[in-house]
């Protein structure tokens, strides 16, 4: 498996309108066992998308799906900046294939 965990930093006041954008066609990518977004308690302007996938290439394939563009370029200008993010490798849990 393969996971991400970022930080995405919304303009002032545009936190849930990006998390909507972020939810949109998320159940139409293949590959994708876990998609979290969710508020930051500490930061008003922060969201973190925990993301599992059956493998690196299937993360890298969404990347071209045209809801996942379209995404993108919707949320794109709602985007202030990115925080912390790094890559895991998950091992599994509750919800997750072992």
């Amino acid at each position: 498996m393969y996971g991400l965990i970022g930080q995405i930093k919304a303009q002032p006041g545009q936190r849930d309108a990006l998390a909507a954008i972020l939810l949109e066609g998320t159940a139409e990518m293949p590959g994708c066992l876990n998609y979290v977004v969710a508020r930051d308690s500490t930061d008003a302007d922060a969201l973190w998308i925990t993301e599992v996938w059956d493998s690196r290439d299937s993360h890298s394939a969404s990347l071209q799906l045209p809801a996942v563009q379209a995404a993108i370029a919707k949320g794109r200008p709602l985007i202030a900046g990115f925080g912390s993010r790094t890559e895991t490798e998950p091992l599994g849990r509750a919800g997750l294939p072992r």
